[in-house]
């Protein structure tokens, strides 16, 4: 029998509508996967590891050295953050990284604090270390927090803090000003800041990402946690690294290595190569996902949904309530049917009822599809406001 602190993680809602779509035939907007292969270079890289240069077997634990040291020069060249190659694990994803992170932090009883919506592992990682998830809502249209809200949310069972930014499924990217408050309570309650940073490539209209780590006095407190799935559009190679202080780093290295052991052999030297490509790819991404972003939300915007712009992920919110629906899973449930569309709703993100509440009519679609399905989805979409006029 499944034990009770897991019983509500049985299912995920991507499974759920994923499902749904295939039964129905919808374009799957729900979930955060892109519809084409990463850059040439690193599809290339990753067969000749597998035919051609043997990296077949079991690569070293904490990580390929090559990648180790690739992520160490990602940081300082966009970040100006100095980290250390033998401060950087390799993981399963950032998916691992959170959870071994957690698993090796928190005791029974401790409280970890994180922004709702939160990604729905989260939580699940929070209860398999048998911990209490202390949330904050993040209320639209802007998805900001309220200095109250957080700071009440802190204790002195306070093990650590999650951040998640560019955030998902918002779309919100924190402000250095939001970051440094977080990092103020962070500092005053002796807690470890985890940052889930998987979408740090992604921002538009100026918006810019600051990690954690980079603000005054943080790095010493701060676990940093990335990967190559989204940036690369590799979501299934599931590489990811988490790096800090060796006293932090301490635990996930720890505990990672009883999960999934070691993996990813040949893809990790193929990861290391791509995060040295050149400016203009890093550029590109921002680039291309502004007007796939322009584009979903248009026609979401011409179907008589509110559109709420995120400034990051690839992830849209809108709000269906001009349309006149008011809860956001009984139409993400319907939206196969109605128009051949699917999405997600947000509220299924949030563990408390403030934040579920706050977010009650709100889908998120994903628009890093290629243009011509957003724009058969944008024509499907259209027939909702026909169908209600």
């Amino acid at each position: 029998m499944l034990v009770e602190r897991m019983r509500p993680f049985t299912s995920t809602i991507f499974t759920e509508i994923s499902r749904l779509a295939v039964e129905t035939g919808a374009i799957n907007l729900g979930q955060g996967f892109p519809d084409t292969d990463g850059p040439a270079s690193l599809l290339a890289d990753a067969a000749a590891n597998i035919t051609e240069r043997g990296a077949n077997q079991y690569p070293p634990g904490p990580g390929v050295p090559a990648l180790r040291q690739a992520v160490a020069d990602h940081q300082r060249r966009f970040h100006g953050l100095d980290v250390d190659p033998a401060d950087v694990v390799v993981t399963t994803g950032a998916t691992e990284a959170i959870a071994s992170t957690l698993l090796g932090l928190c005791e029974p009883g401790d409280e970890v604090v994180a922004f709702e919506p939160t990604y729905d592992s989260y939580a699940a990682s929070v209860a398999l270390a048998g911990a209490t998830l202390r949330p904050v809502p993040l209320r639209p249209p802007h998805f900001g927090f309220d200095d109250d809200e957080l700071a009440a949310a802190f204790s002195d069972r306070t093990r650590g803090v999650l951040v998640n930014t560019p955030h998902n499924p918002t779309g919100t990217v924190f402000t250095a000003e939001q970051l440094t408050r977080i990092g103020e309570l962070a500092v005053a309650h002796d807690a470890v800041i985890v940052t889930d940073e998987v979408y740090e490539h992604m921002t538009f209209d100026g918006a810019r990402h600051v990690p954690m780590a980079s603000l005054p006095g943080l790095a010493d407190r701060t676990l940093t946690i990335s990967s190559a799935g989204k940036t690369f559009s590799v979501t299934g190679w599931k590489v990811g690294w988490v790096h800090g202080p060796p006293g932090l780093v301490a635990a996930p290295r720890a505990v990672k290595q009883f999960l999934t052991f070691h993996g990813g052999a040949p893809l990790q030297p193929a990861v290391a190569d791509a995060l040295a490509l050149g400016d203009d790819f890093y550029v590109s991404i921002g680039t291309e996902l502004t007007r796939k972003r322009d584009l979903l939300s248009a026609g979401l915007a011409d179907a008589g949904f509110d559109v709420l712009t995120p400034q990051g992920t690839y992830f849209v919110v809108a709000d269906p309530t001009p349309l006149g629906y008011d809860d956001g899973v009984d139409l993400a449930w319907k939206l196969p049917e109605l128009c051949g569309v699917a999405a997600v709703p947000v509220s299924v993100f949030c563990q408390s009822e403030a934040g579920a509440a706050a977010t009650r009519p709100l889908v998120r679609f994903a628009f890093c599809k290629r243009d011509e399905v957003l724009t058969e989805a944008v024509t499907r979409l259209a027939t909702l406001k026909e169908a209600r006029s």
